[in-house]
This record gives structure tokens, C-alpha cells and sequence, in this order.
């Protein structure tokens, strides 16, 4: 028996690592980025101010300040306090660690984002992942029937949900919700909330069980990984517990404070992009064999039912125009010839229906 036999668990080694592809000279259309930087003056000062950061002191690990502006200034309820992660994966990774007791499960619709599974596999936990029906929407029996049977300590509801893009039923949620009350916590996963313009966080006090994560990536942010997680004070104590003591950096809770004080800016740019949301939409929909499904993220998901062609040919296609996008047709039975595209700026919305049209031409 190797080395890596004797000390690796099994089914880590059975997993195949995250991959993220190399997008380096394409457009890149594949990770839900907003495509808009700052402006010029404010990069300026932003510069300034990260400039003046003490790199050679650790975080001070309260974050005071920074919790203090996303509770103000992004629909934290009075009351409650945040959480920070390393991005929303972070946030992710520290329910399963709190919520890892022997034989407890993690219960998510599916398809849905990989790493509610992939993390609580990491932490021990069994994943039990309920197919959502043909239209995307939830199928609430059998997520009801699941939570009565299963008992999951933790269940994920995406709000908007990747990679399919749509709204779950606010009633189903609730339900939801409500039927796991003394069994679990509910996790809706905001990531996409600006382009959505709906949200469960004003509904905190409602519910002792209810956990709202976000992430500031989507918002324009991507590349500082700030996430936040609000709860009950007495859930958030016990999630803070396995928080690493300094896991926002310097830069991170710099540029995070600094921009949360032009939040405003981030704000246009998603209103910009809901727009071209709806553009391109539009424009995708009258090509012949392609389904464009309801969005309320910042990204489309299309099927191909092109009779001449496929998704996996109409992916290559936009690889060779030096388009990247996000091929999804593997990840799930209900997911079959789809494609994922990131919704971005006019140009660069502009080139990849050219290229589009192009992968469909006889």
C-alpha cells in the first residue's frame, strides 16, 4: 500500500479537485464576474488607502468596522451581526465543520452549487441532494418527504440558484423552512441578491433556523473573497467558533471598507447588468434551437436543441472565437445540452452572440 493509500481518506482521493480553466486571451463568460471595475477616481483613492495598510501587522480579528458597514449598508436586520469568510466557500466549509456530529447530512436540491457537496463530504458529512423538477423550480414533496426522513443538520436553498438562474417559490422556502425548524438550519445563499432584488434577510427574526450567506464577488468584488453569513446571535456564536482567527486579510478589509463607502457605484453596475440581463436574453431566445430559461442571477442558462449541432459542439465553437463559457451539460440529468454564460457588458455581450450565431450556422 502507497503512502498516499495509508494516510489519505478514501474518499478524498475518489473526488477530482475543483478546476477552474485557464481563461487567459478569451472573453471570459464563465464565472459570473462583474465585468465593470471602478472608476478611475475612486481606484485612485482605493490605491491610496491600501497603500497606507499596516501588511506587517496581523487583522485585528473582530473586524468591527467592516461588519459595522455590510450590516448598514447591505440589509443586515437591526439586531444582527455578521460573520466574515474567505468568500462564501469559507462560509461554507465552517457549517459543515460546526454542524459535523456523527451521522449528520447536508440536504440541497439539485442541480445546485458543487460545493455543498463537496464540503460537507470534507467534513464527514453525508450529502443528500433532492433533483428539482424539469423547470428547475423545487420539488417541494420530495424535499419535505427527504427532510422527514433525513433530518439534515443543514440544508442549502440558492436564492437565486446556480447554475439554473431562477427564484425558488418563496411559500416552498418557507415551508422548508418551517419543517426543519427542530432538526436543522436552512442556509439561503444570496450570492446573486443584486441582480435578484428579493431577498430572505429581512426575514431573519422570523425564523430561529434561518442563515443568510452572501458574497460581495458577484457585486463586483470577486477578486478580495468577502463573504458573510447573518443568524441568531446564539447560531453565529457557534459558527464564529470555527472561524480562523485572521481570515480576512489586511487588503481585503481595506478595500471591502472602502468600497461598502461607494457601494452606490456597485449598485449601477448591477442595475446595468439586469438590463443587459434582459438584452441578451432576448437575443439568445430567437436563435433557432435555443432555450434561454428565466434568470434573476447574473448569468443565463441556455439548452441547445439545435438539430444540427449540440451544446458541447456550440462550446467548442466559442472556445475557438476565444469566448469562455461555462459548459454545465455533465453536471446533472436535468442540465442536458445546457450552457451557463455570464451576463456582461455590451461589447462583450455583442461578440459572443456573433459568436454564437456563428457555432449554429450550417
Amino acid at each position: 500500500m502507497s503512502l498516499i493509500d495509508n494516510i489519505i481518506r478514501a474518499d478524498v482521493r475518489a473526488l477530482a479537485a475543483y478546476h477552474v480553466p485557464d481563461s487567459a486571451g478569451f472573453i471570459k463568460l464563465d464565472a459570473m464576474e462583474n465585468p465593470y471595475t471602478l472608476p478611475e477616481h475612486l481606484r485612485s483613492a482605493l490605491g491610496q488607502r491600501l497603500a497606507d495598510v499596516a501588511m506587517n501587522r496581523y487583522p485585528v480579528p473582530s473586524y468591527t468596522e467592516l461588519k459595522q458597514k455590510i450590516c448598514a449598508g447591505l440589509g443586515v436586520p437591526g439586531g444582527y451581526d455578521v460573520v466574515l469568510g474567505n468568500g462564501s466557500d469559507e462560509l461554507i466549509t465552517m457549517l459543515s465543520v460546526a454542524c459535523a456530529k456523527p451521522g449528520a447530512k447536508v440536504l440541497a436540491p439539485t442541480p445546485g452549487f458543487v460545493m455543498y457537496a463537496m464540503s460537507a463530504k470534507f467534513a464527514g458529512l453525508e450529502f443528500v441532494g433532492v433533483p428539482l423538477n424539469p423547470d428547475f423550480s423545487l420539488d417541494k414533496p420530495a424535499m419535505l418527504a427527504a427532510i422527514a426522513e433525513h433530518k439534515p443538520a443543514i440544508i442549502y436553498l440558492a436564492y437565486p440558484n446556480n447554475p439554473t438562474g431562477n427564484l425558488f417559490d418563496e411559500n416552498d422556502m418557507v415551508e422548508i423552512i418551517r419543517a426543519a425548524q427542530d432538526t436543522g438550519i436552512v442556509v439561503v445563499d444570496e450570492a446573486y441578491q443584486p441582480f435578484a432584488q428579493t431577498s430572505f434577510m429581512p426575514r431573519l427574526p422570523e425564523f430561529a433556523n434561518l442563515v443568510v450567506m452572501r458574497t460581495v464577488s458577484k457585486l463586483g468584488l470577486a477578486g478580495i473573497r468577502l463573504g458573510y453569513m447573518s443568524a441568531g446571535s446564539e447560531l453565529l456564536a457557534e459558527f464564529d467558533k470555527v472561524r480562523p482567527p485572521y481570515n480576512i486579510n489586511v487588503l481585503t478589509q481595506a478595500a471591502a471598507e472602502f468600497v461598502l463607502d461607494h457601494v452606490d457605484v456597485l449598485d449601477e453596475q448591477a442595475a446595468s447588468l439586469r438590463e443587459e440581463r434582459t438584452r441578451l436574453a432576448a437575443a439568445l431566445s430567437v436563435l433557432p434551437g435555443v432555450e434561454v430559461f428565466p434568470s434573476a442571477a447574473n448569468f443565463l442558462l441556455v439548452r441547445v436543441v439545435h438539430e444540427k449541432t449540440n451544446s458541447n459542439a456550440v462550446f467548442s465553437a466559442l472556445l475557438d472565437h476565444k469566448v469562455l463559457i461555462k459548459n454545465v451539460g455533465k453536471m446533472h440529468p436535468l442540465l442536458e445540452n445546457c450552457l451557463r454564460i455570464t451576463v456582461s457588458t455590451p461589447e462583450e455581450n455583442r461578440l459572443l452572440l456573433d459568436a454564437f450565431m456563428a457555432s449554429l450556422a450550417p
